[in-house]
């Protein structure tokens, strides 16, 4: 169920994305049509991340992030993940430029423990350790502040639901399996603060 969820999102954006094509499949000519990004807050958490959004017509953005954490620390905390989270913007006044709004469905896949997440989501992390996927939808507001014809600055913030499947083990490397469930989420699912570059 929840993966057919999933997949119903992200084809809705995909026939979006088409419908914010001309009938020659050409978008406008005005730009900008293309930015790379990086999340500042993912980067303080050492989580490798980077985005791409890509102009649909002129109100419409695709925005495409991906994150990942491969690391191990000391006392075996971990915060390993990988993390896509596609976006459908709407602007208010053009793309890349003033007060957004957007749709977006996220999968991950995940291995964290030993350490303590915010919103309290899994009380016991720091004594135990969590595998598992997580599928979600949400909705978000965000503001983009052009700093030159190539640099910007976003501020964004999203909520929605997530829901997980996962195992739960000792917090060890290969510490026992405890137990097998799932959790439903209702709260915050998206925030960032990123440096964009204008491609084109």
């Amino acid at each position: 169920m929840k993966q057919s969820v999933f997949i119903f999102l992200l084809l809705a954006i995909a026939l979006v994305s088409v419908r914010g094509q001309d009938k020659a499949g050409n978008l406008p000519l005005s730009s900008p049509h293309l930015a790379v990004k990086t999340n500042l807050l993912y980067d303080a958490t050492t989580t490798f991340n980077l985005g791409l959004e890509v102009r649909l017509d002129s109100r419409y953005t695709l925005d495409i992030p991906v994150n990942y954490n491969p690391f191990t620390y000391s006392g075996n905390r971990k915060l390993k993940h990988i993390l896509v989270q596609p976006e459908l913007r709407y602007w208010l006044y053009e793309p890349f430029f003033g007060h957004f709004f957007g749709v977006h469905a996220l999968y991950a896949n995940y291995n964290v423990g030993a350490i303590k997440l915010p919103l309290d989501l899994y009380p016991d992390l720091e004594t135990s350790r969590y595998r598992g996927d997580l599928f979600g939808a949400g909705f978000s507001y965000g503001y983009h502040w052009m700093l030159s014809p190539r640099w910007s600055l976003e501020a964004t913030f999203g909520f929605g639901y997530a829901y997980s499947d996962y195992d739960k083990y000792e917090c060890k490397t290969c510490g026992k399996l405890l137990e097998s469930g799932s959790k439903h989420y209702f709260g915050p699912t998206k925030a960032g603060i990123s440096i964009i570059y204008i491609i084109k």
